[in-house]
């Protein structure tokens, strides 16, 4: 479960992903990361994006019921997505969860709406990411609560990790996630604080998957890290996304070996 540079929350299929299951995780990132890219891409207005998602929301709907009338926008991706839904029995919710957190970014972001509190931005994560790991636990056969509950935990703090890295690059997008009357280092202890209740998953996952969480757990602890040690800077729009270097990798690699 790889993440990527693009939609950074979703796993894509790396080679530890077993290859009877690529097509479905290929499949379920390109229909995440083509409706990120009506929601963010480009130039177009926010009532034009919202339009996009909209159709996009309705070929999502036509998919799921199997109707005969297959989009003729985005035909390759919803054919996959049909395909990998029949054949592993997905659960619709988590990608129409997907469509409304896109959907809510547009609106916050063309009106300059930021998050009052850390509950409301709690909300958007669970429909933001946490579907993601919602649905690679259904294809690895993974569905009790326990499991489900530390999924939404790291999938949650890797969505917050990935907000404060880029803080800078959102912030002059007119994007503002840091909940008001919250400081950076009190939203860092607590993704840490998520990873570390979620972290017990990746040991309890067997096979690849299982190592894939490991890299991703200990992945996201080493960003905080890193962002721990900048978060002091006065200006967020100066701060530098981190960089992982060889060290670091070793460092991580080491990590998941002792988990």
């Amino acid at each position: 479960m790889s993440s990527i540079d693009h939609y950074e929350n979703f796993p894509v299929a790396s080679w530890l992903c077993p290859a009877r299951l690529r097509p479905a995780v290929a499949a379920l990132y390109h229909f995440a990361r083509t409706a990120d890219d009506l929601a963010d891409e480009g130039n177009d207005p926010a009532h034009h994006r919202l339009d996009a998602l909209g159709e996009y929301r309705a070929d999502l709907e036509s998919c799921l019921k199997h109707s005969d009338s297959m989009s003729t926008q985005w035909p390759k991706i919803f054919a996959a997505l049909q395909h990998a839904v029949a054949q592993h029995h997905l659960p619709a919710q988590p990608l129409f969860d997907l469509l409304d957190a896109f959907e809510q970014d547009v609106v916050y972001t063309s009106v300059g709406q930021g998050y009052r509190h850390r509950a409301e931005l709690l909300d958007y994560c669970r429909r933001s990411a946490n579907p993601v790991g919602r649905l690679m636990l259904h294809l690895y056969g993974v569905n009790d609560n326990a499991s489900l509950t530390q999924s939404d935990a790291i999938c949650t703090a890797l969505q917050l990790i990935n907000f404060w890295q880029d803080r800078a690059e959102d912030l002059q997008r007119g994007r503002d996630y840091l909940p008001q009357g919250h400081t950076l280092k009190q939203e860092l202890r607590f993704a840490r604080e998520l990873m570390m209740q979620g972290a017990p998953l990746a040991r309890r996952v067997k096979g690849r998957a299982g190592w894939e969480l490991r890299a991703m757990v200990q992945g996201g602890l080493r960003i905080l890290d890193k962002l721990d040690a900048r978060a002091n800077t006065a200006d967020h729009r100066q701060l530098e996304r981190p960089k992982l270097k060889k060290t670091d990798f070793a460092r991580i690699a080491w990590r998941c070996l002792v988990m």
